[in-house]
């Protein structure tokens, strides 16, 4: 008897394991979600006064190491109708771990790890 709950736990073991190893190949395949640490999604709309000074204290603590798992930031522009946008891109272009996209480009993002 404990040969077979043995043999059925060791069964169950592999089987997760192959299941893991799985989903990480097809995730690092098939979707264009691809990071090596945690991406955060900022949601903004008109934000021009603000957005400058709020992703510059976000990026000095990516940059000097305080949030070591912090490695990605996504701007998702709401449709603003100031300068919110230009801002954050041209901040984007000075720091490769930010990126600026619109909200249906980031939604595509969420569902293709989302169907995972």
């Amino acid at each position: 008897m404990e040969f077979v709950a043995s043999v059925v736990i060791w069964t169950l073991s592999l089987y997760g394991l192959f299941e893991i190893i799985k989903n990480i190949i097809y995730i690092s395949t098939y979707t264009k979600f691809k990071a090596d640490g945690i991406y955060v999604i900022i949601a903004v709309k008109n934000q021009e006064e603000r957005i400058e000074g709020f992703l510059r204290a976000i990026l000095f603590k990516i940059i000097y190491g305080r949030e070591e798992f912090l490695k990605n930031i996504i701007v998702a522009d709401l449709k603003s109708e100031d300068k919110t946008k230009e801002i954050a891109k041209k901040l984007s272009k000075e720091y490769d771990c930010l990126k600026v996209l619109n909200w249906k480009e980031c939604k595509e993002i969420i569902d293709d790890v989302d169907n995972t």
